[in-house]
């Protein structure tokens, strides 16, 4: 067994090319075991995630979001193996490493629904761009051509593998511990099988999006059925699987097809600039619609079709800094939350914004109490309900998850859900002193508060360190696979303009 198997840090070494990526990280001295009696130690606790081995999380600030379980002002969480056995007050701790976790608010990771992870060799290139070139000033430089159309077609599998490793890592860091990822790059079989390799090699829980690729050797969408008994035969594993369904792309409706036969969720974008009002509408008066449906954005959609995707329990995931900044429409919060779907949160591309889950929550309760605050201030009545702190800590974890179909292991800090935990540091410069548990979260955290990240129970992210990954080596490769792919798409790489 390898030195991070056993250090509790266990790898999937089905694929030994992308071996170089991860560090031998340090066997450390045993730690509690044994007896009876528990262990406290300054030291990362050995074989987190096993079978048996059991964690307490102590005299921490937990915030479950589980109304039934509530909230504890000082209380501890006991991990068993993979899962959460028991969140209170002075728990037994028999047999368990002790994590000292005073002045730390515990609570569940957070969960990005909608993240481009292919385009980290990309970050900040379209800082300044818009989603599509549509004639009006300032609108040149633009995702459709740059990215979809220059970037993305000259990928090769270990371009994809390490943006997706990369990117994964990053969010990890930043104490997001499920993603959706969706990925256009699925020019071949090897394309798709470099980001799901990658996905499992992060360690943390993901969705794979299999959406369209382009080129001859893309075998989008028939491909799924071979992913999925490959990759997904089984549904309890970290990584799982959604099928793409744009409908922007001719033959949409066989995606959708096979999605439903595969019994994976179908996802796809909804955006008013790509002219897809008319075809949502198409499909919301034909019932297409279902429960298994998460439509990103939304905007620019008709209130029939807004009532239909309500009506069969569709899942609406808002990206609300990029679509505010990229033209992709008014990001419809309210008249989401107006119908009762509560939308989860997503970061979108960082080729563009910044993938941290602080930014997004900030954004989205930003952008809703303003367009309140300003109709109060014109003299309107009966106004909708302001989102707090708390509402936006919701959408950033349990809406997510049910929006993945996924609440049934993550999403709160429930006794019998797998151990998806972060613990926030709210003794630094920047919180201190704690005042508002979801507050601080939420107005005054940044990823630099995130101590500590666990996964299914095993620790991903000790004391601020990630665990396990060598970073400098991956960020050598990331370089290396960036500027080959500013060469092969014939793009001028200029560090002060696009």
């Amino acid at each position: 067994m390898c030195q991070l198997c056993e250090s509790g840090l266990i790898q999937d070494h089905s694929i030994s090319r992308h071996a170089p990526f991860m560090s031998a990280a340090p066997v450390m001295a045993p730690v509690g075991g044994g007896g009876g009696s528990a262990a406290t130690t300054a030291s990362m606790p050995r074989d987190s995630g096993a079978p048996g081995r059991r964690i307490l999380i102590r005299g921490g600030h937990v915030m479950s979001m589980d109304p039934e379980v509530g909230d504890f002002a000082k209380a501890d969480v006991l991990v068993e193996g993979r899962t959460i056995a028991a969140v209170g007050p002075d728990l037994d701790a028999s047999g368990a490493d002790i994590v000292e976790a005073g002045g730390m608010i515990v609570m569940p990771g957070f969960i990005d629904t909608h993240h481009h992870q292919f385009e980290t060799a990309l970050r900040s290139f379209l800082a300044d761009g818009i989603l599509v070139n549509d004639g009006q000033p300032h609108s040149a430089v633009n995702y459709y051509e740059h990215i979809l159309q220059k970037f993305s077609l000259v990928y090769r599998p270990e371009d994809v593998y390490v943006s997706e490793m990369f990117g994964s890592l990053s969010q990890l860091d930043a104490g997001v511990t499920t993603v959706m990822d969706i990925s256009q790059i699925h020019h071949s079989p090897e394309h798709s099988d470099a980001a799901i390799q990658a996905l499992k090699d992060a360690g943390r829980r993901a969705a794979f999006g299999y959406f369209e690729g382009w080129g001859d050797g893309s075998k989008y969408p028939d491909d799924a059925r071979r992913i999925r008994s490959e990759h997904f035969a089984s549904d309890d594993q970290l990584v799982t699987m959604v099928m793409g369904g744009e409908i922007y792309i001719p033959g949409y409706e066989k995606s959708w097809k096979i999605g439903r036969e595969l019994g994976l969720p179908v996802a796809l974008h909804v955006v008013g600039t790509f002219g897809m009002a008319s075809t949502f509408d198409e499909l919301a008066k034909s019932g297409a619609f279902g429960p298994d449906n998460i439509f990103i954005h939304m905007t620019g959609m008709s209130d029939l079709a807004w009532k239909a995707a309500a009506d069969a329990g569709s899942h609406v995931s808002l990206a609300v800094p990029i679509e505010m900044n990229m033209r992709h429409g008014m990001p419809p919060i309210q008249k989401a939350l107006d119908l009762g779907m509560e939308p989860s949160l997503s970061s979108d591309v960082e080729c563009t914004l910044t993938a941290d889950p602080f930014t997004q929550m900030r954004s989205a309760m930003m952008l809703q109490r303003a367009f309140i605050n300003e109709s109060a201030l014109g003299g309107e009545e009966k106004l909708p309900m302001m989102l707090t702190a708390r509402d936006v800590l919701r959408l950033a974890t349990l809406s997510g998850a049910k929006g993945l179909g996924l609440d049934g292991k993550t999403g709160s800090l429930t006794p019998g859900k797998e151990a998806d935990i972060v613990l926030l540091d709210a003794t630094a410069l920047n919180v201190a002193p704690l005042n508002n548990v979801p507050g601080a979260v939420v107005s005054l955290m940044d990823r630099s508060n995130v101590d500590t990240v666990m996964i299914a129970g095993r620790i991903r992210k000790w004391r601020g360190a990630l665990q396990g990954a060598d970073i400098a080596r991956m960020r050598s490769e990331l370089e290396a696979s960036r500027d080959y792919l500013f060469e092969a798409a014939g793009i001028e790489q200029d560090l002060f303009r696009v």
